[in-house]
């Protein structure tokens, strides 16, 4: 009862998230894509969920503007298979409070841990909702704390904040961007 990979797709057919649980070649990650993608858009909104792909079994379902797809055995069930899709995007419904593909496209890193809590190695791991918003929480939680000691860290190696460049402009030798993001300054020091 395992799932081979799960696809997050718009109704334009962009992938707006994708997780193999076996393994795949790039070249046959961009072919099945491009062939599931175009079995399941030309698909009426009538017909069942379910498609024969090669030896294995698709079943999708749409919500709003997104398709969520995955791939499993023939001999798998399809309805416990459209429980589990149904289960991640309450799941995903909870922490983002309406989840919407921007949500999805902009904040694609949180899509996947929630992903990562719920299925590990294609199989059904957690069921609790509130367990699994918990365990998110926590590593929101960390990845703030990590952002807020990375900003600490660079005002105290440096010893001047922004504001206190601003104000003694003729201190600073040198303002230096750091990476592509400008609103991250190292101020330095005459010395």
């Amino acid at each position: 009862m395992a799932i081979d990979f799960l696809l997050l797709i718009s109704r334009q057919g962009k992938v707006r998230l994708a997780k193999y649980y076996v393994p795949y070649t790039r070249k046959e990650k961009a072919r099945t894509e491009r062939e599931v993608v175009s079995k399941v858009l030309a698909r009426p909104r009538k017909m069942c969920n379910f498609i024969e792909y090669r030896d294995r079994r698709i079943i999708y379902k749409r919500y709003a503007s997104l398709y969520f797809i995955t791939c499993v055995s023939c001999d798998d069930n399809e309805l416990i298979t459209l429980e589990k899709i149904h289960h991640f995007v309450e799941v995903l419904d909870r922490y983002f409070g309406s989840v919407c593909e921007l949500d999805i496209i902009f904040n694609f890193h949180k899509a996947y841990y929630v992903l990562d809590e719920i299925f590990i190695g294609g199989q059904l791991q957690e069921t609790s909702k509130r367990k699994i918003l918990a365990m998110c929480a926590i590593q929101d939680e960390m990845m703030e704390d990590s952002a807020n000691a990375s900003e600490s860290e660079q005002q105290d190696a440096v010893g001047w904040t922004w504001a206190e460049a601003l104000c003694h402009p003729m201190q600073l030798s040198r303002l230096a961007f750091r990476g592509p993001v400008v609103d991250e300054f190292i101020l330095y020091k005459l010395t």
